[in-house]
């Protein structure tokens, strides 16, 4: 008997004894008058078994044959072992006929203490974060890929950030494409008008941290550290703290945003008849004031915790792309297609072999720096390879620009010079080969008898 059973023997027995009515008997067993006097005659007739359900000890009229339950254990055992709960249920139904249940089938393994070969992740709790107290503490930023102009232009990313306490977007901007320049832009914007943050949320995208999986370079071996991205070294630079999420739920404040945008922006965009980059930018910056009117919510603690930036602190110096470079003996350094050549100083005459600092800024220019000072610099004049590069092209468009008809350019013997048309075509000269006694064929070897 179980304790319910037990109980209501309590009740009958005081019944009978007449230590209880019928009314004060169906209070404390939660049943009906006409119940309990229907169970006290059972009681009086078979005992303690009238208190039991009537089918305990039988076999569930749906219950599965215990020979499928056995074929479909010896079959996860033998010919299909390895396969998952969700696959086997599935093969059995096509190959063998054996319709089951995935939860019988579970059930029926799990019994039989036949596992999943497939382990699931075992499911966390989680719980709803609280709000940073005040504004300015933490910076939730990430980008969304979506078609924002309904097709009328091309397809744009939406770089921003929301403000962990207040929900207001300090800024955000349309992009084609997620980039590190963009994210450079954004807190660029942030610092001019708020000021600096002191932390940062993201993903764990390679904007904000060297993938753990790629390989250490020969300096980061030496150095004992992993070198940072550009936008990990400007938020170190600035002190801002990167705190980086491990699931896209932890940063529910920034993906919530994203869908509000896609409903609201969307609309404004279309409406606004926006088509380009531009457009879009401008009919964003128009709605997000009244977003931050709509949508904000008071911090707990009044008051800001932006900092300012420092005296002596260019902020086109930080928030841009630095790459460390090495001067060559003639002091130029290179940056991708630009020669830049470094000028003397009045702290140093030259700067050939010299570590320096390249720094590609936001407006387009390029600055060099050595031991934190920028040092002057220009574009250096092109080497001769590449004038002679400019010049095959010149020639080229030259000869581009020839009818196919004109007339010949006739040469000192004649003969139509190299490059001049001849019925459309240009006319190659064959090279003449030198003769054996050609000063070009003779040794190079100076005996001591020839006089130069």
């Amino acid at each position: 008997m179980n304790g319910k059973e037990q109980q209501r023997a309590k009740v009958l027995n005081q019944m009978e004894r007449g230590g209880l009515t019928g009314e004060e008997a169906a209070g404390l067993m939660g049943l009906s008058v006409r119940q309990v006097r229907r169970l006290l005659a059972a009681y009086r007739q078979e005992g303690v078994a009238a208190l039991s359900h009537g089918n305990r000890g039988r076999a569930p009229v749906h219950r599965i044959p215990e020979h499928l339950r056995e074929q479909a254990v010896a079959l996860a055992r033998g010919l299909y072992q390895g396969l998952n709960h969700h696959h086997l249920q599935e093969v059995l139904a096509e190959r063998e006929e054996l319709t089951l249940s995935r939860s019988s089938l579970w059930r029926i393994l799990t019994e039989a203490k036949v596992p999943s070969p497939k382990r699931r992740r075992r499911a966390q709790h989680r719980h709803r974060r609280e709000r940073y107290p005040q504004e300015g503490m933490l910076l939730q930023v990430d980008g969304s890929r979506h078609d924002w102009l309904e097709g009328r232009g091309p397809y744009l990313t939406l770089v921003g950030a929301i403000d962990d306490a207040t929900g207001t977007v300090p800024h955000a901007l349309f992009r084609e494409q997620e980039d590190a320049q963009g994210y450079l832009l954004l807190l660029r914007e942030i610092i001019g008008s708020k000021g600096i943050p002191l932390a940062l949320y993201s993903d764990r995208h390679s904007i904000f941290q060297v993938n753990p999986k790629q390989g250490e370079t020969l300096e980061e071996q030496l150095a004992g550290e992993r070198q940072p991205t550009q936008v990990g070294r400007a938020m170190n630079e600035l002190g801002i703290q990167s705190i980086v999420a491990l699931s896209p739920q932890a940063k529910g404040r920034v993906e919530r945003l994203w869908g509000t945008f896609q409903d609201r922006l969307v609309s404004e965009l279309r409406l606004a008849g926006a088509a380009t980059l531009e457009e879009a930018n401008q009919v964003l910056w128009d709605f997000l004031p009244r977003f931050d009117a709509r949508f904000a919510v008071p911090p707990s603690q009044p008051g800001t915790a932006y900092r300012r930036l420092e005296p002596g602190i260019s902020l086109e110096g930080v928030l841009c792309f630095k790459y460390q470079r090495t001067v060559a003996k003639d002091n130029t350094v290179r940056l991708g297609e630009h020669t830049l050549q470094i000028l003397a100083g009045t702290g140093r005459s030259s700067y050939a072999r010299a570590r320096v600092e390249v720094q590609e800024r936001q407006d387009g220019s390029v600055a060099v720096t050595y031991q934190g000072r920028v040092i002057a610099s220009r574009e250096a004049p092109p080497l001769p390879s590449a004038l002679r590069a400019r010049k095959g092209a010149w020639r080229e468009e030259a000869r581009a620009d020839v009818a196919p008809n004109s007339a010949l350019v006739p040469g000192r013997d004649g003969t139509p010079e190299s490059g001049a048309v001849v019925s459309g075509q240009e006319h190659q000269p064959h090279p003449r080969k030198p003769s054996p006694n050609h000063p070009w064929r003779r040794s190079l070897v100076v005996t001591k008898s020839q006089n130069y």
